[in-house]
């Protein structure tokens, strides 16, 4: 494992490197990648994603090239890039996804050859359900409009004893934050430029999502909440919440989208020997964006060079923690990591 000091010499000396490079689209626009010209370039918060007419595996599946990028976005306004971020997430995600594939399923093609931290992600394009699956296990303190904490103050101020949130009903003193929920709750956002919290009675009224295929995504993600919290209760650690996208594939199954129990998509705390909650500051110990949002400090700030390095020392001891694997960087240069990959991906599948 790598210790702190490492950490923190790894970042100074090789983050500006692995974070500069030329967007996906530009990379097409210039050449580098001439399979690739003609595509539908969409670009996201995190990852930009490729796909077309032209893109279909030698199987006839049509495929969706996702590029993870160092961005980190935070009340939905992008903050800056981080040093290392988008290859720490690819191994978190690489991790998780070996332990709950076999429950959620995957879009990704397996590719020989291609690096654990690769940035550039082989999967099928699936038919997307217009939302967010959302679990929550605990109420934890959160600045997002979505979050149930947001909505347990706002019932307090207003002065409700009880409150509707994604269609759960919920005693407001019975809620403490960052306590354990009663139960495992299932908490859907709309997927859309500001997500909204929602519940599956409205995704389904409004065509997202039959009432089965939610019935799907909710039971196939509590089990996989399940497995994965089992593997952290052993590392002394527990997930609080996290999300996940899910989709139908060409045979009809609905299977995940994205990325898996990552630090950007979930929320981990540590334990003490006692097994209660580790808290420094009055705060829990976490591994997650929780960290990077407590630095914003008003609505368009971007993050210094400082504060972008102490956030990607975080990224990887978390994802050491985690995974339990040393993090062994990438440092070809971002444009030729994302080059070398796609090409390697596309002898593979096409």
């Amino acid at each position: 494992m790598l210790d702190e000091k490492s950490i923190r010499e790894l970042v100074a000396e090789y983050g500006s490197r692995v974070n500069t490079g030329r967007p996906i689209r530009q990379l097409i626009d210039d050449g580098e990648l001439p399979r690739l010209r003609g595509v539908t370039v969409q670009e996201g918060k995190v990852s930009d994603s490729v796909y077309g007419e032209k893109l279909s595996s030698r199987c006839g599946r049509p495929l969706r090239l996702m590029f993870r990028n160092n961005r980190i976005s935070t009340h939905d306004v992008n903050r800056g890039a981080i040093p290392f971020k988008d290859q720490v997430l690819a191994l978190n995600h690489d991790h998780m996804l070996n332990l709950v594939a076999p429950v959620l399923g995957s879009s990704q093609f397996e590719v020989a050859g291609l690096h654990p931290a690769s940035t550039v992600i082989p999967a099928e394009n699936l038919r997307l359900f217009g939302l967010e699956n959302v679990l929550r296990m605990y109420m934890a303190v959160s600045s997002t409009s979505t979050s149930l904490y947001q909505h347990w103050l706002q019932a307090k101020e207003e002065g409700l004893s009880h409150f509707t949130y994604a269609g759960h009903d919920l005693v407001a003193s019975e809620l403490v934050p960052n306590g354990r929920l009663p139960y495992l709750m299932d908490t859907p956002s709309t997927k859309a430029e500001v997500d909204a919290t929602t519940d599956a009675a409205s995704l389904i009224s409004a065509g997202v999502c039959t009432e089965a295929q939610y019935t799907q995504v909710r039971n196939s993600s509590l089990m996989a909440f399940g497995l994965v919290s089992g593997y952290l209760a052993r590392k002394g650690m527990v997930l609080v919440d996290t999300k996940t996208e899910h989709g139908l594939n060409g045979d009809g199954e609905i299977v995940v989208a994205d990325e898996l129990f990552t630090m950007d998509s979930s929320r981990f705390w540590r334990l003490d020997d006692n097994g209660e909650i580790l808290s420094r500051d009055g705060q829990p110990v976490s591994f997650s964006k929780e960290f990077a949002r407590g630095m914003v400090k008003s609505r368009d700030q971007q993050f210094t060079q400082e504060q972008s390095n102490e956030i990607a020392v975080r990224y990887i001891r978390g994802m050491q923690h985690l995974t339990g694997q040393a993090f062994e960087p990438d440092l070809r240069p971002r444009d030729q990591r994302i080059v070398e990959s796609t090409n390697l991906i596309l002898n593979s599948l096409l």
